[in-house]
């Protein structure tokens, strides 16, 4: 299969809108955002960026004549490598680690969503297409491990306007 360089670059465009998104609460609630409101907004963008940047590495590397096995391997591959160096470069942070561990413990069925549902669907299928053993479903397995980096971006916004509207609701009750 070749690569639907309209499809990618609509994947990429959509991510923006989450890179915008993100960058405009940062800018705009700069003076009193609290460690886990920027934790939120650093993931969103993050997030965002990684689906921009993994949508256009098929597309960059067909545009050289690459294709097939090969194309899907190394985008793959470039992808899961991509996403272990976001993850491993956050948590290199330690507001980052500590923001982490008490999310954990204070919304364990949200943070086990997180790491279940959106990021083993992006790791797994990412790690398929690396291995081959599929090798018909690599596009596919590709595509699936992109939404997934969307959806997790979303769901990470949604997390952090849900807890605005939430702690703006209890300063209005008092």
């Amino acid at each position: 299969m070749t690569v639907d360089s309209v499809l990618f670059i609509a994947i990429a465009e959509i991510a923006g809108v989450f890179v915008g998104f993100g960058a405009l609460i940062s800018v705009t609630r700069r003076a009193d955002v609290e460690p886990a409101q920027l934790g939120a907004i650093r993931a969103v963008v993050t997030a965002g960026l990684t689906v921009v940047v993994a949508a256009l590495i098929p597309v960059a590397m067909a545009s050289y004549g690459v294709e097939g096995r090969t194309l899907w391997f190394f985008s793959s591959l470039a992808f899961l490598l991509l996403s272990w160096a976001v993850i491993g470069l956050s948590l290199r942070s330690a507001s980052n680690r500590q923001l982490l561990g008490s999310l954990a413990k204070d919304a364990p069925v949200s943070s086990l969503f997180f790491w279940l549902a959106l990021e083993l669907p992006i790791q797994v299928p990412l790690i398929l297409a690396v291995l081959g053993l599929f090798r018909e479903l690599d596009p596919a397995f590709y595509v699936t491990a992109l939404a997934f980096n969307l959806f997790e971006a979303a769901f990470v916004l949604a997390q952090f306007v849900y807890a605005q509207a939430v702690s703006e609701d209890a300063s209005d009750s008092r």
